[in-house]
């Protein structure tokens, strides 16, 4: 088969792993004769073996083309055993955020499974947080259990990428205490994690340390930039996480934003009920989200 990428929908009442090849939507069922697992957590805990399965699949001449209105888009990955985010890893978002030196290291921390939100999905504002704030971001998948002590290239636990808009609530930048930024209150608000729809496996990806991102507002461009101007790309970033815990098949990375973030507009800008937001990186489609 050729070039093909991965997602979840509710089709027909059931949750179900979809397939993208070119244009075309198909159930994973039609593409595998039947024998699909039921969710993509299942697909990438053997990631190795249904890569080739998949990827030497031919589309049944009996299996057509789902209809796009029938498919409504889910989380491509709904429990993760870890999300694990990236921040500050843009040289020109360090600069607009007026951090004045550049990390040592990927700065790091964790979300709850609860942030994420499916492509197509209404996300709610938080009635607690007024700064609410987008970043797109290149998100990684992880396919092979990768941890303190492997030596093996860390791009080998790479199963692919996709789509992120890493949501972040600034009134706790804005109005930090001594002791510093809550994280949990920027960043953990259920929804803040819109991700997908689709998951490119990594051997589709050339280069993902030079991919284009893009993000836009109701249609208005807030951020363009390359995934070539992170501080720490996609190898170090693993090396760092996995000297301090073991990624697991599943597992979802968030690499950063570029510049072009609302606090760090003139005067600032920040999302308000019906703003409709699209991230965008080549070659692994478009994430649309609406805030309410």
């Amino acid at each position: 088969m050729s070039e093909y990428k991965l997602g979840m929908g509710h089709v027909d009442g059931v949750h179900t792993p979809l397939v993208l090849v070119g244009k075309d939507i198909y159930r994973l069922s039609d593409i595998l004769k039947g024998h699909a697992p039921a969710t993509l957590e299942e697909v990438f805990a053997n990631w190795k073996a249904m890569d080739q399965t998949i990827g030497t699949s031919v589309v049944s001449p009996d299996a057509s083309p789902l209809q796009a209105d029938a498919v409504t888009f889910l989380t491509p990955l709904s429990n993760p055993r870890k999300v694990v985010c990236i921040g500050t890893n843009y040289h020109d978002h360090v600069e607009e955020m007026k951090v004045t030196s550049l990390p040592d290291f990927p700065y790091a921390f964790l979300r709850p499974q609860t942030c994420l939100a499916a492509h197509g999905e209404e996300v709610a504002l938080p009635t607690g947080a007024k700064m609410n704030d987008w970043e797109a971001e290149l998100g990684i998948v992880i396919g092979q259990a990768y941890g303190p002590g492997d030596t093996r290239d860390p791009m080998e636990a790479v199963a692919g990428y996709t789509v992120i808009n890493d949501v972040s609530a600034r009134d706790w930048i804005a109005s930090r205490p001594f002791v510093g930024i809550d994280w949990v209150m920027q960043k953990a608000w259920d929804g803040f994690q819109p991700t997908g729809p689709w998951i490119t496996p990594a051997r589709f990806v050339e280069d993902p340390d030079n991919l284009d991102i893009e993000l836009t507002v109701n249609g208005a461009v807030k951020q363009k930039s390359n995934t070539g101007n992170m501080i720490f790309g996609v190898a170090p970033i693993l090396r760092h996480l996995a000297g301090i815990m073991t990624l697991e098949p599943g597992d979802i990375i968030a690499t950063g934003t570029p510049a072009g973030v609302g606090y760090g507009q003139h005067p600032q800008e920040f999302l308000a009920s019906g703003d409709t937001v699209k991230v965008t990186v080549a070659g692994l489609g478009t994430l649309e989200n609406r805030f309410v």
